[in-house]
């Protein structure tokens, strides 16, 4: 990757659309037959072409093994971030409090793991990246170099695939009981921290109102804002409601789904 010129453009343009060296690497790099392969710069991360990529620090990353990790190492090194549009998934287990009273600590850790496997590959197989997990609530990115300009289409997708892999739609029931918000907008993207507690996130209003969307959640169902649901393309005629969140002056016009 290319030196950092320390200019807020460049980290725009390459926070959604990678640097021109990665771009012309991917050019080369796309022609190596494998499969998996980073969806940002195309190395191989299996056959002839993978130990090489390694070699280079080409590996799947922590953060998203969809993509190799020399992306967020360069912004950790270079401390590089910029305001993008992104959108944000938020879901949490809800009554956690009450199902970890109704079991042992080492059934309540069991069930908090299934849920962090399952959210991270729902993530992952929607071309997102997971920011963290807090507790029992998952924190989510999708942000145009993953998904180009369907990172909204992609989030709601997202959160309406892990309703379903929580059990949400099975006749049964779920297998833990999880709400969720999804949200579009303007936030800080990049590194905070010094030293060896650099890490990646995101900043900013639209990270506040996801995270107050998925507090609002019922068990099974998807607060998604108005502008989300625009950019994620869904129906213009679902019902809409005004929603109080809190910390917030202003209603926040939102629509409600569930796995189905």
């Amino acid at each position: 990757m290319q030196t950092d010129p320390k200019d807020e453009a460049f980290w725009h343009d390459f926070l959604t659309r990678g640097s021109s060296v990665e771009r012309s690497a991917r050019l080369l790099l796309k022609r190596i037959p494998a499969s998996p392969r980073c969806r940002m710069c195309a190395a191989p991360f299996s056959g002839i072409g993978a130990p090489v990529m390694r070699l280079i620090g080409k590996r799947p990353s922590e953060s998203n093994p969809n993509m190799c990790g020399s992306f967020f190492r360069f912004i950790s090194r270079h401390h590089g971030g910029a305001e993008i549009e992104a959108t944000f998934l938020f879901a949490d287990i809800r009554g956690s409090t009450a199902l970890a009273e109704g079991m042992s600590s080492g059934e309540f850790h069991r069930l908090l793991d299934r849920f962090y496997t399952t959210a991270s590959t729902v993530v992952f197989d929607h071309d997102g990246a997971v920011d963290k997990f807090v507790g029992d609530e998952l924190v989510a990115m999708f942000f145009p170099l993953l998904t180009g300009d369907k990172h909204a289409a992609r989030g709601v997708e997202a959160a309406r695939a892990l309703l379903r892999a929580t059990g949400h739609a099975d006749p049964a029931g779920p297998w833990v009981p999880i709400g969720a918000g999804v949200h579009t907008g303007l936030s800080w993207f990049g590194a905070v921290g010094e030293g060896p507690h650099v890490e990646l996130t995101a900043l900013g209003d639209a990270v506040n109102i996801t995270a107050r969307l998925a507090s609002a959640a019922g068990a099974g169902e998807i607060l998604v804002t108005s502008y989300a649901a625009t950019a994620a393309g869904l129906d213009p005629d679902l019902e809409r409601r005004q929603l109080a969140l809190k910390g917030k002056q202003d209603t926040t016009e939102v629509v409600s789904l569930g796995a189905g």
